[in-house]
């Protein structure tokens, strides 16, 4: 089989050889050169350098334009890219997951849409364009968020007290979004929501045919927006129930997640679950790595094994751990935006703990990165452990978020 991988996750956080025999088949990796070099040297392939000045659906279309190949298959498994390759699979024939199908689970108003069309709740929302058009008229007067339709890490996410208050910003070019404060703002790219209280839950796992393979069911310690304002960030493993994982298979089906990986997130609101967003991609920081410690799966390659045709070798309903109970953590630095790590104070305790499975933390001297992220090789501190409950994992993440702070120094002044 020749394989075509659009290449923009570095490999060891997919680790393609462990679902593709690169021995069995042809595959070719179109990708960025920093990117390209994270693939081991000892990995039978083609690299295909891109610029990154296009989208990758361009350069690649440009590629094959100089260069005919042809291929069985196009793969991506970045959330950046995953429309790149629906638009290629269409330019070249390939079977997949249609430029259709894919916007259900990279737009947030339509994907919403699904989900209320399929009698699920989410939170009240209207694209920033309808919003506008409607001279700010929402059917809610509370807490406003204001988001990219196709965003991640919520960076350009912004909370406003009311409706109105969110309409005077974007008629003053003062909403904090760099795309609406400016003569030509980007509108066509954002939507509105209402704020619905209540702690943020995400269920992870992988789909086959339709069927839920895996799941796991996590709480998060602190937010994803707090986390783009510079506050730590963690998630540990519950119990999943019946009606919740029930609750996940129907998200699923309205969105048309039916092979590969997922990623979900929902709001706790008064025992009910409502629905936030969905990802066909594994979930970010170390979950890939907690769910495999958890089920013995996993996720990139199964989904892999998946989209080739092949077994994922997944027992249905594979049940989790009953031995330890898993969580992660990672600190911020993009927030600082300059200056070099010199390590925390308040950690040593947590740093020598018996739960501690994995503790990545920054060369001392290393310069912050400027980018939102939750890689445990590019943030300050990121890390994993494992307790013998939910709540003891959960009181462990939030007493070292108390705890340590960390260090910076300034740059000299030039």
């Amino acid at each position: 089989m020749n394989i075509l991988v659009l290449h923009r996750v570095p490999y060891p956080r997919i680790e393609y050889e462990r679902g593709i025999d690169h021995d069995e088949h042809d595959v070719t990796y179109f990708g960025k050169r920093e990117i390209l070099d994270t693939i081991p040297t000892h990995l039978r392939r083609v690299e295909v350098e891109r610029s990154g000045k296009a989208s990758a659906f361009d350069e690649a279309c440009a590629w094959l334009d100089a260069n005919p190949h042809h291929f069985d298959i196009v793969i991506s498994l970045s959330e950046y890219e995953l429309i790149d390759a629906a638009m290629l699979r269409a330019k070249l024939g390939i079977e997949g997951k249609s430029v259709e199908q894919v916007m259900l689970v990279r737009d947030k108003v339509l994907m919403k849409q699904a989900v209320v069309d399929a009698g699920l709740r989410a939170p009240r929302f209207l694209s920033l364009r309808a919003w506008v058009d409607a001279h700010g008229s929402t059917p809610w007067r509370g807490t406003t968020v204001l988001k990219p339709h196709s965003g991640a890490s919520s960076t350009d996410v912004v909370v406003f007290d009311t409706p109105a208050a969110l309409f005077d910003a974007l008629s003053a070019r003062k909403t904090g979004v760099a795309a609406l404060d400016v003569d030509a703002p980007c509108i066509d790219d954002f939507e509105i929501e209402e704020f619905v209280d209540g702690p943020i839950l995400h269920f992870d796992g992988v789909v086959g045919r339709g069927e839920i393979l895996a799941v796991t069911a996590s709480r998060y310690v602190g937010t994803c927006l707090g986390y783009a304002a510079g506050q730590p960030l963690g998630s540990f493993h519950f119990p999943l129930s019946d009606a919740a994982r029930s609750w996940v298979a129907s998200v699923l089906a309205a969105v048309s997640i039916d092979v590969g990986s997922f990623h979900l997130e929902a709001i706790e609101h008064d025992g009910e679950l409502v629905f936030l967003e969905v990802g066909n991609r594994v979930g970010g920081a170390d979950v890939v790595t907690t769910f495999e410690l958890a089920t013995g799966i996993h996720l990139p390659s199964t989904e892999l094994r998946l989209l080739l045709g092949q077994p994922a070798h997944v027992q249905p309903r594979a049940p989790l751990s009953q031995q330890l109970w898993h969580g992660w953590f990672v600190f911020p630095g993009h927030h600082l935006r300059s200056g070099t790590f010199q390590g925390f104070d308040g950690a040593e305790p947590f740093r020598t703990s018996a739960a501690v499975l994995a503790w990545n933390e920054l060369e001392v001297g290393r310069a912050l990165a400027s980018n939102v992220t939750y890689s445990a090789h590019e943030a300050p501190l990121a890390g994993i452990i494992g307790t013998r409950s939910p709540e003891e994992t959960r009181l462990w993440i939030e007493l070292l978020f108390a705890s340590a702070a960390l260090r910076v120094s300034e740059p000299a002044a030039s």
